[in-house]
């Protein structure tokens, strides 16, 4: 079996519903049937279906069994809640033990999908990088969850002309994004091995001398000061451009210089419009609370400009949520590059995916509600 019919056939019976084994073998006794199942989301969704239906095929292909996927929305497209993704057909006994694993591959991509795409088009040209892998109940998910940033991305470039997802953390789905391996320079592991951020900036250059440095800034707290003496130390990195400084400040205090007076005050200078509106609790943080806030990014900005380092890119990560990020068009924050992960759902149950089969044997039945999921 490949790697996308995980798990492999001996072991599906072991991971799906009892009801659905137990179904499969009373319906190997009575005789099988040909059924049309319909897959759908309650939520609106990006489709994003390959790595469930690579499944499926693989599994059915060595079921010596064929079957047929009407797929309604094609990768990448917008679905609306309860609209049908897809009409899978085939025999009953071969599909019925497989319905568990597949929602489990569907739903969860398709709401990643989402949000991924609502990011990258609320801030077209901000570059993304997927930072999930930490935040995933193993390695199936982040395969998952890095396909899907990348069908969410890709719907961006076509319909806003976004940047969008440029690559990810880890070697092993860097492919999804078009990248050879992972992206990424220092955690904050580094800057305290190092006992002072320009320390740990001065390793990592000597040992990756040919790769874009980007110094992670917030370890003591001292976003900007850290930031200028990191510019000084690598003058001439950053006048070519190839130096960026990565804020990841703690939601438990300001960025160095701030406060919410100071806060209010920078963006009364650059972006009025976005603290005039009415704003509720979580939007308010978002653009003067504590962390990395739109008030913070536009702070360092102004610092690092101020200094004679415009050329110096910034990088921010810390929730970036598809919440956080529209705040961040509005606040029109200038920053370049986000790291995230946090386009992972919020809500589990909002993935929830559901199949439910419409057709046997060419008649057209299904439970009382779902009427809808009846083929036109």
């Amino acid at each position: 079996m490949t790697k996308s019919a995980y798990p492999p056939i001996e072991e599906i019976g072991a991971w799906t519903d009892a009801y659905f084994n137990r179904t499969k073998e009373t319906v190997a006794k009575w005789g099988d049937a040909t059924v049309t199942y319909a897959l759908f989301l309650r939520r609106p969704c990006i489709s994003a279906p390959r790595l469930a239906f690579d499944w499926l095929e693989a599994v059915m292909a060595a079921r010596g069994t064929a079957v047929n996927i009407d797929l309604r929305y094609p990768e990448g497209k917008w679905v609306g809640a309860g609209e049908p993704i897809a009409y899978i057909t085939g025999s009953l006994v071969a599909l019925v033990d497989l319905e568990t694993i597949l929602l489990q591959k569907l739903g969860p991509a398709c709401v990643a999908a989402y949000n991924a795409y609502s990011m990258a088009a609320d801030l077209p040209n901000v570059s993304f990088l997927a930072m999930d892998a930490r935040h995933c109940a193993g390695t199936e998910m982040a395969d998952m969850m890095a396909y899907a940033a990348s069908v969410g991305s890709d719907r961006a470039k076509r319909k806003h002309g976004a940047v969008g997802f440029i690559g990810n953390a880890t070697n092993a789905t860097a492919h999804y994004f078009g990248q050879e391996r992972g992206f990424g320079t220092m955690p904050h592991a580094l800057i305290g091995y190092a006992g002072s951020t320009v320390r740990a900036a001065e390793m990592f250059h000597e040992v990756h001398p040919d790769a874009k440095l980007t110094v992670l800034v917030d370890y003591f707290g001292k976003e900007v000061s850290d930031s200028l003496a990191v510019c000084e130390r690598f003058s001439g990195l950053a006048a070519d451009g190839r130096l960026a400084v990565r804020i990841d400040t703690s939601g438990g205090r300001y960025l160095e210089g701030l406060d919410p007076p100071s806060s209010y005050a920078v963006l009364e200078r650059y972006v009025p419009a976005a603290i005039r509106g009415y704003r509720d609790e979580s939007e308010l943080r978002y653009l003067i609370g504590t962390g990395v806030s739109a008030a913070a990014i536009h702070h360092l900005r102004e610092q690092l400009d101020k200094a004679g380092f415009s050329k110096v890119g910034i990088v921010a990560s810390s929730g970036f949520s598809p919440v956080k990020c529209r705040i961040m068009a509005l606040a029109k924050a200038p920053v370049n590059i986000i790291g995230t992960g946090s386009y992972l759902p919020e809500k589990w149950s909002e993935t929830y995916a559901t199949a439910d089969i419409v057709d046997y044997d060419g008649q057209p039945r299904v439970k009382v509600g779902r009427e809808f999921l009846l083929r036109r």
